[in-house]
């Protein structure tokens, strides 16, 4: 059943992808309206969340940034599938780096890099980074249950000079690259909800006791790496900038926990700047802390 799937979604997803950004994005302006006015997606979900993060804003200028976020997150789906066949060019273009040298010269440190990332503006093409880079690049991500569309996944992010690797296997392939003094630059998307333990760490999130990841910031003072920051933005549609932002070369000497917030502390700071470039639709505050 699940090759069945693959084989009748697979020739669709490819149709998109060879369109011309043009037609592209206004393919994506019928998605929205489809996923936003039609089935309504998740939007009690993102209603919620901005309610909690923007108490302050008027119900109508919640509104407007909740029609902005859907409009993205549309936009951001499509150039995800727009990823099976872009250009080396096409993403260069779209996709560029305002000081690249300040993670090059971290590289020069002579140790792994810890990368954090954010659900924010385009995560998906920060593959584009790989062919810029020294450094082995390595992605943490969600293993999709549909074995054929996770393999794609990873094909597609091969072009790029990208490997995917399950959480599950983080731990272990850095530890085994550490051994054999291979370096790599391991990208995590800790921003958003850990699951739940009874040692989560807790931080204040838009004013919000906030359960947060540490993963990271605990792998890297475990294999002494560095930790930087991507911070990338929304210049305009179809087209991104990333800055780069070095959080510590002695991680170890941080006090624990605090990298972690700081990141934190980082990405609320940009939300609030653009709010309608964040993920919205993921359940932030669902985990409550009880004393």
């Amino acid at each position: 059943m699940q090759l069945l799937v693959f084989i009748i979604i697979y020739p669709l997803l490819w149709i998109i992808s060879i369109l011309p950004f043009r037609l592209l994005y206004i393919f994506s302006d019928f998605v929205y309206f489809i996923v936003y006015h039609i089935i309504g997606y998740r939007k009690k979900t993102v209603r919620e969340n901005l309610l909690i993060a923007f108490p302050h804003l008027s119900d109508k200028e919640r509104l407007d940034i909740e029609k902005k976020s859907f409009h993205h997150l549309c936009d951001m789906f499509l150039e995800m599938i727009k990823t099976i066949s872009i250009t080396d060019k096409q993403i260069e273009e779209r996709f560029t780096y305002s000081n690249l040298e300040v993670y090059k010269d971290l590289e020069k440190k002579g140790k792994s890099i810890t990368l954090l990332v954010s659900h924010y503006a385009s995560y998906e093409w920060v593959i584009s980074m790989n062919k810029k880079i020294s450094h082995k690049g390595y992605g943490i991500y969600k293993q999709i249950k549909n074995p054929y569309f996770d393999k794609l996944v990873k094909k597609i992010r091969s072009r790029f000079k990208a490997y995917l690797i399950t959480t599950k296997e983080t731990k272990k392939t850095i530890a085994k690259n550490y051994k054999n003094e291979v370096l790599g630059v391991y990208g995590f998307a800790s921003d958003q909800t850990p699951r739940w333990s009874d040692n989560m760490y807790w931080h204040t999130f838009f004013g919000q006791t906030t359960a947060i990841h540490y993963g990271a910031e605990s792998l890297a003072k475990e294999f002494d790496m560095n930790m930087i920051y991507m911070k990338v933005r929304k210049v305009k549609r179809g087209y991104y900038e990333a800055s780069f932002e070095v959080l510590t070369e002695d991680v170890k000497s941080v006090p624990n926990y605090k990298i972690s917030e700081d990141f934190m502390s980082r990405v609320e700071k940009q939300i609030i700047e653009a709010p309608e470039y964040y993920l919205w639709t993921h359940k932030r505050w669902k985990h409550k802390k009880y004393d």
